[in-house]
């Protein structure tokens, strides 16, 4: 572990997961979070709705999705029709089998997720239009209490396990094996902007200076 220390919050990170050549192989190899692989259906980690991180969320992946058109959201009528949050706004819809925003394969505009496909097409990062469980998959942060009321952060792999029960079925988990490691950066660089957004530029630049 590397240890950066940001006023009341000690930084720990998995120096081991930072320098892998973990990539996402989405549309390449992925093979799917459900009990057998299922690379055919194009699924990735979106079998699931995403869980949202609090009312604020909601709000704001309900009004970016108001403006998602057809071309670019294979399930914009049924968005319209019913909404893209659950009930109790604590995540998205799940719609034959996958969320709501999963465009699938053969859609003209292409499989993945139309809120990645808008903010691209906004000229802007994806980090600022998807939920968050989203664009940090598969960094994953785990706060503890510390001393004198400081905190303790610990970045490191998603794991089989965060996904909860539904993790003991999985068929695949993509941090595990090999079968994902096969990107030509490390994580440090590939997952920089998502890395930055969780830890803060000051806290990102001292790690990236350590470790590169």
């Amino acid at each position: 572990m590397e240890e950066i220390v940001d006023g009341a919050v000690t930084w720990r990170f998995d120096v081991a997961f930072l320098r892998s050549r973990w990539t996402c192989i989405y549309g390449r190899g992925c093979l799917g979070i459900l009990d057998e692989p299922a690379e055919h259906l194009g699924e990735g980690c979106c079998s699931v709705g995403a869980e949202l991180d609090g009312l604020d969320e909601a709000r704001n992946i309900a009004a970016l999705a108001a403006t998602l058109q057809p071309e670019g959201f294979q399930r914009h009528d049924e968005a319209a029709r019913d909404g893209v949050l659950r009930p109790d706004l604590a995540g998205t819809r799940v719609v034959d089998g996958a969320c709501i925003f999963l465009n699938r394969p053969g859609f003209a505009r292409g499989a993945g997720c139309a809120l990645h496909v808008a903010a691209l097409d906004a000229g802007e990062s994806p980090v600022d239009w998807k939920p968050s469980v989203c664009w940090q998959l598969p960094i994953k942060v785990d706060w503890e209490d510390g001393p004198d009321d400081s905190e303790i952060a610990t970045v490191r792999a998603w794991t089989r396990a965060d996904w909860g029960d539904e993790g003991e079925t999985m068929a695949w988990c993509c941090t595990e094996g090999e079968r994902a490691y096969v990107g030509d950066r490390a994580v440090l660089e590939s997952l920089g902007e998502e890395l930055e957004a969780i830890v803060g530029s000051a806290v990102h630049v001292e790690l990236r200076r350590r470790l590169l």
